[in-house]
């Protein structure tokens, strides 16, 4: 919601600057978002005289100026090629070291085709007043030469863009804000100025609802004889300061409203309706073009406006293209209806259809308003159109029954933190709009008409501390229970603070990314099982499968800016099918180091890489490590590299971790550069530890020294060293408390299609020594359950 402080002086008697306005704003609770002065784009422009004009010597189209700048120095010399300069022409000149608004270019001393140029006759596009970019602007004769081109224009007042939450619906409107500085002591509320217009007869068009559930009022006139023209100057030019495109007289006076006191209109050139106008439901397979000029699919939970003809308008959204007022529009017929917030705001997200009104309608507009609001449009028509009114049709009861809430002042204390003396809080409430009746040592606090969002107690004590201050509330620590707090975090909350602290220790750097991705960002991890009817962009439109797609998103933007390692990590949710699954990714790209004299070339990370990792955050998380079986599952059309990836798994089923280099098609869909390797570990696979018992056994060292002895053995190429190694470990689980492979060898002396592998294997000895005797049976039982792997003892 942008406002301006001329605008809002037309509702609050203040003598407040616009710094006093937006540092109220924010302690009240309407949080300011920017301010933007327009008269600062136009630093550097002023208003100036062509002496002369010459044609340049070097082009056809262009032509060399002197200009007077009207600081009594030299003309200045400036190269133009708007056809319509020529000598006494008084234009907008911008000087060496402006800022052009269109463009952000940077006014320089340059030569054009030869010429040296000191500046830059403006259009009217350049400087953002308009679209006419086929000259530059002509001034008045009477403009005076060297002024500022801001000053003589009346730029305009600095716009306070203010982000309105959704339960403050009576703030989408100038006087809504208004009341609430007023409140705040910033001033005084005017009185609203409601015309009193009687009319002669009944309207010439019928109006009536036939859907009281979504659209439960509609009041309207005719009015005939009104000259659709332009909007006057002061209503354009405080349209323009918030956005809004001057369109029309009968346009801009409906918008004007909309924004001045938060109530959307319509008015339909009543020579484009046929028979009388109805609110009622859509019917399936109704089709409505609206003012935008696309064509909407409409259902039969939809409200429309319709007359014999067809449908016109999408309630309380967006009016339809064909009964829309024209500069021919003689005839008129004013719509001022209540339509329900809901079904506003399900009938906007099906059509996925955005609009003002729709904003200001599905938070819900002022029921009691109705009256009022067609009487003050219907007098900026007549002021500015002229016309004849008819009188006033209402069809349906608008929901403006009075609403009561049972409240104790003490409240504001004991649920606000702060005390307010009953006087005051009576004070607050009544500025805004608020009515009190006491019943002893309770209120009864009528809530008013444009309040839609109150409905409890604390609602008011809301209301009463923010206008109050809540910079007033004092400090006050929260009493501290005795002993020890017990710990509140869950087991998965602990698992992923260990997951987090481990891959920053590594080297990562933590990324966090949208958990809505594109269908075409989706599509390659098997597209998103979750897409959202009303996304914020159609690049955020599905929950994503994977954390991948954000990371890599991340990884491009990085290496586009020059970053030569990108190390990145990301623990989130993947949203599949059946439930939300919490997961860590890794995306590690480029160099793994940097190119030296030491190590010459720089290294690029590898599949090993990502396998290390996955391991070492595996083991952090509290994974059984040393049970893990790597397992190459690779699909067609998989994102991993065949033969470069693969998977950590406890049994067939229990995937852990995937991890490896991405397929290439993948990093070229995501145009990242060279190989990537990732990881994605499926937290919520980790098997839990047990609960029972106490966290850990009391360390008791071995009192005797382990014994180590090395195996080697001849293996098929085709067994891995962890099932052989897993094999090792499991021979004989009383002695033997760690197997590790430290060499590998294939070649000379080594069968083809086999390897030679070497194990160490850790013995542990409990109360006594091994004899010689039990070292040999060890041993036999290491040899045969290698064996039973595949693998021979090497003679």
């Amino acid at each position: 919601m942008k406002i301006t402080l001329d605008w809002l002086k037309e509702h609050l008697d203040t003598t407040a600057t616009v710094d006093d306005v937006v540092a109220t704003l924010n302690r009240i609770g309407l949080e300011v978002e920017g301010v933007e002065n327009p008269a600062e784009k136009l630093t550097g422009f002023r208003v100036a005289k062509v002496l002369t004009a010459e044609r340049h010597p070097q082009a056809d189209k262009l032509q060399v100026l002197t200009v007077d700048t009207g600081d009594g120095g030299a003309p200045l010399q400036i190269v133009c090629g708007a056809p319509n300069a020529r000598a006494g022409l008084i234009g907008v000149l911008g000087l060496p070291g402006a800022v052009v608004p269109a463009n952000g270019m940077v006014l320089k001393v340059a030569a054009v085709r030869g010429v040296e140029s000191h500046g830059m006759m403006c259009s009217t596009r350049e400087l953002e007043l308009g679209d006419d970019h086929d000259g530059i602007i002509e001034l008045p004769a009477d403009a005076p030469i060297g002024a500022s081109f801001a000053d003589y224009s009346g730029a305009g007042e600095p716009v306070i863009d203010i982000s309105i939450t959704p339960n403050r619906q009576d703030c989408m409107g100038v006087r809504g804000i208004a009341r609430d500085l007023a409140a705040a002591g910033l001033g005084t509320l005017k009185p609203l100025d409601v015309p009193t217009i009687a009319g002669e007869g009944a309207p010439t068009t019928e109006i009536r609802t036939d859907d009281a559930e979504g659209c439960p009022a509609f009041f309207g006139r005719t009015i005939a004889g009104v000259t659709n023209g332009t909007a006057p100057e002061w209503m354009r030019r405080r349209l323009e300061a918030v956005g809004q495109r001057s369109i029309s007289a009968l346009v801009d006076i409906s918008n004007y409203v909309m924004f001045d006191l938060g109530r959307p209109s319509h008015v339909y050139d009543r020579a484009q309706l046929t028979g009388a106008l109805v609110a009622r439901r859509a019917k399936n397979g109704e089709t409505a073009t609206a003012l935008n000029g696309k064509e909407y699919a409409l259902t039969d939970t939809m409200t429309v406006l319709a007359d014999d003809h067809g449908v016109h308008d999408i309630a309380g959204i967006m009016g339809g293209e064909h009964s829309g007022c024209s500069e021919t529009t003689t005839d008129v017929l004013l719509e001022i209806a209540y339509f329900t917030p809901e079904r506003i705001a399900l009938t906007g997200q099906a059509l996925a259809l955005t609009s003002d009104a729709r904003s200001r309608f599905e938070r819900g507009v002022d029921p009691a308003f109705l009256d009022d609001a067609t009487a003050i449009v219907t007098g900026h028509i007549l002021a500015i159109c002229g016309g004849t009114p008819s009188a006033v049709t209402r069809a349906g009861t608008p929901p403006a029954d009075v609403r009561h809430i049972d409240y104790d002042p003490t409240l504001a204390e004991t649920l606000g933190g702060i005390a307010i003396a009953p006087e005051r809080q009576r004070e607050i409430l009544a500025a805004l709009g608020f009515g009190v009746i006491e019943q002893g040592a309770r209120w009864q606090v009528a809530v008013p008409s444009w309040r839609r969002d109150m409905d409890a107690a604390p609602d008011v004590v809301e209301e009463v501390t923010r206008i109050h201050g809540f910079d007033a509330i004092p400090s006050t620590p929260l009493p501290r229970s005795e002993g020890v707090a017990k710990p509140t975090a869950t087991p998965e909350q602990l698992l992923e603070r260990r997951a987090r602290r481990a891959a920053a220790a590594t080297g990562f750097h933590e990324a966090v990314t949208w958990s809505f991705i594109s269908e075409r960002e989706a599509a390659p991890f098997g597209g998103g099982a979750w897409s959202l009817a009303n996304p914020i962009s159609e690049d955020l439109k599905v929950m994503r499968p994977s954390l991948l797609p954000g990371l890599l998103a991340a990884t491009q933007r990085n290496q586009h800016r020059g970053a030569t390692s990108v190390r990145l990590f990301e623990i989130g949710r993947r949203y599949l099918a059946d439930a939300e699954h919490p997961t860590l990714a890794i995306v590690m790209a480029g160099n793994k180091s940097a190119r030296s004299w030491q190590v010459g070339k720089a290294a690029p990370f590898d599949a090993f890489d990502a396998k290390a990792a996955a391991l070492a955050l595996l083991e952090a998380a509290g994974a059984p490590t040393d049970r893990l079986q790597v397992m190459e599952a690779v699909a067609e059309g998989s994102i991993w590299h065949p033969g470069q990836s693969a998977t950590l798994r406890l049994g067939p089923k229990a995937v852990l971790a995937e991890f490896g280099a991405l397929h290439p098609l993948l990093t070229r869909t995501f145009d990242v550069d060279g190989p990537v390797m990732a990881v994605q570990i499926f937290l919520d696979a980790i098997p839990a530890k047990r609960a029972s018992g106490p966290a850990r056994s009391a360390f008791t060292p071995p009192a005797l020294q382990s014994v180590r002895r090395d195996f080697a053995f001849l293996a098929p190429e085709t067994l891995t060293a962890a099932d052989l190694v897993r094999a090792i470990r499991g021979a004989d689980k009383t002695s033997i408390v760690d197997a590790r492979l430290f060499d590998r060898f294939a070649g000379q002396g080594v069968p083809e299609g086999q390897v030679s592998l070497a194990v160490e294997v850790e013995l542990q000895p409990q109360d006594k020594s091994f004899t010689d005797a039990e070292l040999k049976a060890i041993a036999d039982k290491v040899v045969a359950a290698a064996a039973k792997a595949g693998a021979v003892l090497r003679g």
